[in-house]
Protein backbone atom coordinates (compact mmCIF):
# COMPACT_ATOMS: atom_id res chain seq x y z
CA UNK A 1 0.00 0.00 0.00
CA UNK A 2 1.46 3.23 -1.42
CA UNK A 3 0.68 6.15 1.32
CA UNK A 4 -0.98 9.41 -0.15
CA UNK A 5 -2.43 11.22 2.74
CA UNK A 6 -0.76 11.76 6.07
CA UNK A 7 -3.23 13.21 8.78
CA UNK A 8 -1.78 14.91 12.02
CA UNK A 9 -5.01 15.39 14.85
CA UNK A 10 -4.55 17.36 17.88
CA UNK A 11 -4.62 15.17 20.62
CA UNK A 12 -7.95 16.27 22.29
CA UNK A 13 -6.97 15.76 26.10
CA UNK A 14 -7.77 18.66 27.89
CA UNK A 15 -6.31 22.04 27.20
CA UNK A 16 -3.17 21.78 29.64
CA UNK A 17 -2.13 19.54 26.77
CA UNK A 18 -0.60 21.71 24.58
CA UNK A 19 1.98 19.27 22.18
CA UNK A 20 1.76 18.55 18.58
CA UNK A 21 4.91 18.40 16.34
CA UNK A 22 6.43 21.56 15.40
CA UNK A 23 6.46 23.55 11.76
CA UNK A 24 10.23 21.77 11.26
CA UNK A 25 8.75 18.49 11.22
CA UNK A 26 6.31 19.49 8.02
CA UNK A 27 9.81 20.51 6.22
CA UNK A 28 11.41 17.56 6.43
CA UNK A 29 8.32 15.53 5.45
CA UNK A 30 8.20 17.40 2.41
CA UNK A 31 11.69 16.67 1.47
CA UNK A 32 11.46 12.83 2.19
CA UNK A 33 7.82 12.11 0.44
CA UNK A 34 5.17 13.64 -2.08
CA UNK A 35 2.08 12.42 -0.01
CA UNK A 36 -0.60 14.83 1.08
CA UNK A 37 -0.08 16.62 4.44
CA UNK A 38 -3.27 17.51 6.70
CA UNK A 39 -3.83 19.24 10.22
CA UNK A 40 -6.40 20.04 12.16
CA UNK A 41 -7.28 23.22 12.50
CA UNK A 42 -5.49 24.90 15.14
CA UNK A 43 -2.26 22.45 15.16
CA UNK A 44 0.14 23.87 17.13
CA UNK A 45 -1.49 26.78 18.57
CA UNK A 46 -1.35 25.54 22.26
CA UNK A 47 2.34 26.15 21.64
CA UNK A 48 2.03 29.67 20.03
CA UNK A 49 2.17 28.46 16.25
CA UNK A 50 0.08 29.36 13.50
CA UNK A 51 -1.34 27.88 10.12
CA UNK A 52 1.01 30.65 8.72
CA UNK A 53 4.22 28.80 10.68
CA UNK A 54 3.53 25.60 9.21
CA UNK A 55 2.75 26.52 5.67
CA UNK A 56 6.03 28.56 5.77
CA UNK A 57 7.87 25.12 5.96
CA UNK A 58 5.83 23.35 4.02
CA UNK A 59 2.89 25.30 1.57
CA UNK A 60 1.31 22.27 0.91
CA UNK A 61 -0.11 21.73 4.04
CA UNK A 62 -3.98 21.40 4.24
CA UNK A 63 -6.09 22.44 7.24
CA UNK A 64 -8.89 20.53 8.34
CA UNK A 65 -11.96 20.89 10.67
CA UNK A 66 -13.28 17.51 10.34
CA UNK A 67 -12.07 15.14 12.56
CA UNK A 68 -13.70 11.82 11.08
CA UNK A 69 -12.08 13.37 7.97
CA UNK A 70 -8.41 13.08 9.27
CA UNK A 71 -8.81 9.71 10.54
CA UNK A 72 -9.82 8.58 6.61
CA UNK A 73 -6.40 9.55 5.94
CA UNK A 74 -3.93 6.43 4.83
CA UNK A 75 -1.64 7.18 7.81
CA UNK A 76 -2.48 8.97 11.33
CA UNK A 77 0.35 10.49 13.43
CA UNK A 78 -0.49 11.23 16.68
CA UNK A 79 1.95 11.21 19.98
CA UNK A 80 -1.19 9.99 22.40
CA UNK A 81 -3.60 7.32 21.43
CA UNK A 82 -6.92 9.02 20.37
CA UNK A 83 -10.11 6.95 21.87
CA UNK A 84 -11.42 3.92 21.26
CA UNK A 85 -14.82 5.55 19.24
CA UNK A 86 -11.53 7.46 17.10
CA UNK A 87 -9.97 4.42 15.93
CA UNK A 88 -13.20 2.39 15.25
CA UNK A 89 -13.71 5.46 12.12
CA UNK A 90 -10.26 4.56 10.48
CA UNK A 91 -10.41 2.62 7.50
CA UNK A 92 -9.40 -0.86 7.01
CA UNK A 93 -5.89 -1.00 5.89
CA UNK A 94 -4.91 2.49 6.92
CA UNK A 95 -2.16 3.26 9.29
CA UNK A 96 -2.26 4.67 13.60
CA UNK A 97 1.73 5.86 14.37
CA UNK A 98 0.79 6.44 18.18
CA UNK A 99 1.59 5.60 21.56
CA UNK A 100 -0.39 2.88 22.10
CA UNK A 101 0.82 1.49 25.39
CA UNK A 102 -0.46 -2.52 24.10
CA UNK A 103 0.23 -4.09 27.56
CA UNK A 104 -1.69 -1.78 29.35
CA UNK A 105 -4.72 -1.64 27.25
CA UNK A 106 -6.34 -4.41 26.31
CA UNK A 107 -9.42 -3.06 24.87
CA UNK A 108 -7.87 -0.47 22.88
CA UNK A 109 -5.70 -3.45 21.52
CA UNK A 110 -8.82 -5.77 20.34
CA UNK A 111 -10.68 -2.87 19.06
CA UNK A 112 -7.59 -2.29 16.78
CA UNK A 113 -7.41 -6.10 15.54
CA UNK A 114 -11.27 -5.24 15.28
CA UNK A 115 -10.91 -2.56 12.81
CA UNK A 116 -8.44 -4.07 10.39
CA UNK A 117 -5.34 -1.47 10.48
CA UNK A 118 -1.86 -1.34 10.81
CA UNK A 119 -0.73 -0.14 14.02
CA UNK A 120 2.80 1.26 15.04
CA UNK A 121 3.06 1.75 18.84
CA UNK A 122 5.73 4.64 19.36
CA UNK A 123 6.27 3.45 22.94
CA UNK A 124 6.62 0.14 21.24
CA UNK A 125 10.04 0.86 19.29
CA UNK A 126 12.89 -1.34 20.45
CA UNK A 127 16.12 -2.11 19.02
CA UNK A 128 17.74 -5.67 19.22
CA UNK A 129 18.90 -4.59 22.25
CA UNK A 130 15.26 -4.17 23.50
CA UNK A 131 16.10 -0.35 24.25
CA UNK A 132 13.15 2.32 23.05
CA UNK A 133 14.33 4.63 20.25
CA UNK A 134 10.92 6.90 20.69
CA UNK A 135 11.09 8.29 23.78
CA UNK A 136 12.14 11.26 25.98
CA UNK A 137 13.21 9.60 29.37
CA UNK A 138 14.23 13.26 30.95
CA UNK A 139 10.99 14.59 29.66
CA UNK A 140 9.16 11.73 31.55
CA UNK A 141 10.88 11.44 35.12
CA UNK A 142 12.28 14.97 35.32
CA UNK A 143 9.04 16.79 35.87
CA UNK A 144 7.57 13.97 37.94
CA UNK A 145 10.73 14.33 40.55
CA UNK A 146 10.94 17.85 40.39
CA UNK A 147 7.04 17.71 41.69
CA UNK A 148 6.82 15.24 43.84
CA UNK A 149 10.27 16.74 45.79
CA UNK A 150 8.43 19.98 46.09
CA UNK A 151 5.20 18.57 47.85
CA UNK A 152 7.38 16.86 50.23
CA UNK A 153 8.96 20.15 51.34
CA UNK A 154 5.13 21.52 51.53
CA UNK A 155 4.21 18.80 54.04
CA UNK A 156 7.48 17.57 55.46
CA UNK A 157 7.95 19.83 58.74
CA UNK A 158 11.56 18.54 59.16
CA UNK A 159 11.95 19.21 55.48
CA UNK A 160 14.40 22.43 55.78
CA UNK A 161 16.04 21.16 59.38
CA UNK A 162 19.61 20.62 60.02
CA UNK A 163 18.86 18.08 62.93
CA UNK A 164 16.83 15.55 60.62
CA UNK A 165 18.43 12.21 58.78
CA UNK A 166 18.76 12.14 54.89
CA UNK A 167 15.77 12.15 53.19
CA UNK A 168 14.66 8.77 51.90
CA UNK A 169 13.43 8.01 48.45
CA UNK A 170 12.36 4.52 47.30
CA UNK A 171 11.98 3.58 44.00
CA UNK A 172 10.65 0.66 42.26
CA UNK A 173 11.39 -0.45 38.83
CA UNK A 174 15.44 -0.01 37.55
CA UNK A 175 14.69 0.13 33.99
CA UNK A 176 15.57 4.16 31.73
CA UNK A 177 12.88 5.49 33.63
CA UNK A 178 13.43 4.04 36.93
CA UNK A 179 17.50 5.10 35.65
CA UNK A 180 16.87 8.70 34.66
CA UNK A 181 14.89 9.23 38.08
CA UNK A 182 17.38 8.42 40.44
CA UNK A 183 19.69 10.89 38.86
CA UNK A 184 16.61 13.59 38.82
CA UNK A 185 16.59 13.09 42.54
CA UNK A 186 20.02 13.30 42.96
CA UNK A 187 20.17 16.48 41.02
CA UNK A 188 17.33 18.11 42.37
CA UNK A 189 18.60 16.66 45.91
CA UNK A 190 21.83 18.55 45.59
CA UNK A 191 20.63 21.58 44.41
CA UNK A 192 18.01 22.31 46.87
CA UNK A 193 20.16 21.66 50.05
CA UNK A 194 23.98 21.70 49.36
CA UNK A 195 24.13 25.33 49.03
CA UNK A 196 21.78 25.02 52.82
CA UNK A 197 24.31 23.10 54.42
CA UNK A 198 21.12 20.59 54.78
CA UNK A 199 21.29 16.80 55.00
CA UNK A 200 20.63 15.67 51.50
CA UNK A 201 18.30 12.49 50.05
CA UNK A 202 19.38 8.59 49.91
CA UNK A 203 18.11 7.16 47.03
CA UNK A 204 17.57 3.16 47.36
CA UNK A 205 16.06 0.34 44.77
CA UNK A 206 13.51 -1.86 45.68
CA UNK A 207 14.78 -5.14 43.97
CA UNK A 208 12.25 -8.01 43.39
CA UNK A 209 13.60 -10.13 46.52
CA UNK A 210 13.05 -7.00 48.96
CA UNK A 211 9.75 -6.27 47.39
CA UNK A 212 8.97 -10.34 48.58
CA UNK A 213 10.07 -9.73 52.20
CA UNK A 214 7.50 -8.29 54.25
CA UNK A 215 9.68 -7.61 57.01
CA UNK A 216 12.20 -5.66 55.10
CA UNK A 217 9.97 -3.71 53.13
CA UNK A 218 7.99 -3.09 56.25
CA UNK A 219 11.12 -1.37 57.89
CA UNK A 220 12.33 0.53 54.98
CA UNK A 221 8.61 1.55 53.31
CA UNK A 222 8.44 3.20 57.21
CA UNK A 223 11.09 5.47 57.06
CA UNK A 224 10.53 6.26 53.38
CA UNK A 225 9.59 9.66 52.62
CA UNK A 226 9.12 9.69 48.78
CA UNK A 227 7.77 6.61 47.01
CA UNK A 228 8.06 5.93 42.97
CA UNK A 229 6.67 3.71 40.50
CA UNK A 230 9.25 3.87 37.22
CA UNK A 231 8.20 -0.08 36.57
CA UNK A 232 7.13 -1.50 33.13
CA UNK A 233 4.91 -4.34 33.48
CA UNK A 234 4.44 -7.04 31.18
CA UNK A 235 1.23 -8.30 33.14
CA UNK A 236 -0.72 -5.14 34.41
CA UNK A 237 -3.77 -6.88 35.80
CA UNK A 238 -0.96 -7.97 38.80
CA UNK A 239 -0.10 -5.26 41.26
CA UNK A 240 3.43 -4.68 42.23
CA UNK A 241 2.66 -3.32 45.84
CA UNK A 242 -0.85 -4.11 47.85
CA UNK A 243 -2.61 -1.31 49.91
CA UNK A 244 -2.08 -2.94 53.02
CA UNK A 245 1.81 -2.30 52.08
CA UNK A 246 1.40 1.47 51.33
CA UNK A 247 0.15 2.18 55.03
CA UNK A 248 3.62 1.41 56.12
CA UNK A 249 4.91 4.55 54.94
CA UNK A 250 4.84 7.82 57.02
CA UNK A 251 1.75 10.02 57.05
CA UNK A 252 3.86 12.88 55.48
CA UNK A 253 5.05 10.72 52.85
CA UNK A 254 4.66 11.21 49.05
CA UNK A 255 3.80 8.33 46.66
CA UNK A 256 5.17 9.20 43.13
CA UNK A 257 3.37 7.49 40.21
CA UNK A 258 5.93 8.05 36.93
CA UNK A 259 4.18 5.26 34.57
CA UNK A 260 0.72 6.46 34.77
CA UNK A 261 -0.15 2.80 34.07
CA UNK A 262 -4.38 3.02 34.23
CA UNK A 263 -7.30 1.20 36.01
CA UNK A 264 -9.51 -0.39 33.62
CA UNK A 265 -12.31 -2.57 35.55
CA UNK A 266 -13.55 -3.81 31.80
CA UNK A 267 -10.82 -5.43 30.96
CA UNK A 268 -10.12 -9.27 31.17
CA UNK A 269 -8.76 -9.72 33.65
CA UNK A 270 -9.20 -5.97 34.47
CA UNK A 271 -5.93 -4.00 34.57
CA UNK A 272 -4.55 -2.06 37.55
CA UNK A 273 -1.69 0.12 38.78
CA UNK A 274 1.47 -1.26 40.25
CA UNK A 275 0.85 0.29 43.43
CA UNK A 276 -2.94 -1.15 44.41
CA UNK A 277 -5.02 2.12 45.53
CA UNK A 278 -3.48 5.27 44.54
CA UNK A 279 -5.54 7.34 41.88
CA UNK A 280 -4.70 8.33 37.89
CA UNK A 281 -3.42 11.49 37.64
CA UNK A 282 -3.48 13.91 34.52
CA UNK A 283 -2.09 17.35 33.46
CA UNK A 284 -5.56 18.73 34.62
CA UNK A 285 -4.58 17.69 38.34
CA UNK A 286 -1.30 15.82 39.59
CA UNK A 287 -1.07 16.66 43.22
CA UNK A 288 -3.96 14.15 44.69
CA UNK A 289 -4.61 14.82 48.09
CA UNK A 290 -5.49 11.76 50.48
CA UNK A 291 -9.25 13.70 50.19
CA UNK A 292 -8.98 13.88 46.54
CA UNK A 293 -12.53 13.18 44.51
CA UNK A 294 -10.32 11.09 42.26
CA UNK A 295 -9.99 8.52 44.99
CA UNK A 296 -13.85 7.80 44.07
CA UNK A 297 -13.20 6.97 40.89
CA UNK A 298 -11.03 4.12 41.39
CA UNK A 299 -12.80 1.03 40.97
CA UNK A 300 -14.25 -1.02 43.70
CA UNK A 301 -12.72 -4.05 43.95
CA UNK A 302 -9.72 -2.04 44.53
CA UNK A 303 -8.52 -1.29 48.24
CA UNK A 304 -7.74 2.30 49.10
CA UNK A 305 -7.74 2.20 52.72
CA UNK A 306 -4.54 3.55 53.07
CA UNK A 307 -4.24 6.91 51.02
CA UNK A 308 -0.81 9.28 51.02
CA UNK A 309 -0.39 12.08 49.04
CA UNK A 310 0.29 11.09 45.08
CA UNK A 311 1.88 12.63 42.48
CA UNK A 312 0.91 11.09 39.02
CA UNK A 313 0.87 12.26 35.55
CA UNK A 314 -0.56 10.58 32.46
CA UNK A 315 1.09 12.83 30.08
CA UNK A 316 4.67 13.77 32.00
CA UNK A 317 6.68 15.55 29.12
CA UNK A 318 3.88 18.11 28.50
CA UNK A 319 5.74 19.75 30.85
CA UNK A 320 8.48 21.02 28.43
CA UNK A 321 6.51 21.01 24.99
CA UNK A 322 8.48 22.53 22.97
CA UNK A 323 11.35 20.49 23.73
CA UNK A 324 9.45 17.05 24.09
CA UNK A 325 8.27 17.69 20.11
CA UNK A 326 11.59 18.33 18.62
CA UNK A 327 12.62 14.99 20.52
CA UNK A 328 10.18 13.07 18.55
CA UNK A 329 10.64 14.80 15.51
CA UNK A 330 14.13 13.88 15.63
CA UNK A 331 12.85 10.40 16.27
CA UNK A 332 9.98 9.76 14.00
CA UNK A 333 11.60 10.85 10.73
CA UNK A 334 13.84 7.77 10.24
CA UNK A 335 10.33 5.45 10.68
CA UNK A 336 8.16 7.86 8.96
CA UNK A 337 10.81 7.19 6.11
CA UNK A 338 10.41 3.27 5.97
CA UNK A 339 6.49 3.22 6.72
CA UNK A 340 6.44 5.74 3.45
CA UNK A 341 8.90 3.69 1.42
CA UNK A 342 7.98 0.41 2.07
CA UNK A 343 4.42 0.21 3.01
CA UNK A 344 3.22 -1.08 6.25
CA UNK A 345 2.55 -4.48 5.31
CA UNK A 346 6.57 -5.46 3.87
CA UNK A 347 7.91 -4.01 7.11
CA UNK A 348 10.04 -6.95 8.92
CA UNK A 349 11.79 -7.94 11.60
CA UNK A 350 14.06 -10.08 9.88
CA UNK A 351 15.20 -7.11 7.72
CA UNK A 352 18.93 -6.18 7.13
CA UNK A 353 18.16 -2.74 8.81
CA UNK A 354 18.11 -2.47 12.20
CA UNK A 355 15.51 0.59 12.14
CA UNK A 356 12.97 -1.53 10.20
CA UNK A 357 13.65 -3.87 12.74
CA UNK A 358 12.78 -1.78 15.81
CA UNK A 359 9.60 -0.55 13.63
CA UNK A 360 8.75 -4.15 13.31
CA UNK A 361 8.68 -4.80 16.44
CA UNK A 362 6.05 -2.02 17.55
CA UNK A 363 3.20 -3.57 15.86
CA UNK A 364 0.37 -5.15 17.50
CA UNK A 365 1.14 -8.73 15.86
CA UNK A 366 4.93 -8.59 17.11
CA UNK A 367 3.63 -7.70 20.54
CA UNK A 368 0.96 -10.75 20.94
CA UNK A 369 2.78 -13.47 19.71
CA UNK A 370 6.02 -12.16 21.84
CA UNK A 371 4.98 -10.30 24.89
CA UNK A 372 1.27 -11.25 25.77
Amino acid sequence: MKIKSIAFPRMHKGAEEKRDFLPSLFGRIGRISDARIFLEEGYGTGMGFSSEDYLKENPHITFVNSLDELYQKDLVIVVRSPKESTIEKMRKGSVLFSMLHYEARPIRNEVIRKTGIFPFSMDGIIDDECKRLFVHYEGTSNPAVRVALNELKKRFPDFCSPHRKPLRTCVVGCGPVGQTAIRAFQKDSDAEFCQKGLPGMLVSVLSRAVLADEKALKDILSSTDILADATKRCDCSKYILRNRQLGYLPEHAVILDITADPYDESADPPTVKGFEGIPYGTLKKYVMETDDPLYDEIPDFVDTTNRRVCVGCNAWPSFEPEKCMKIYESQLIPFLRIILEKGPENISEESDYCTERALARSTLNWYTQNCS
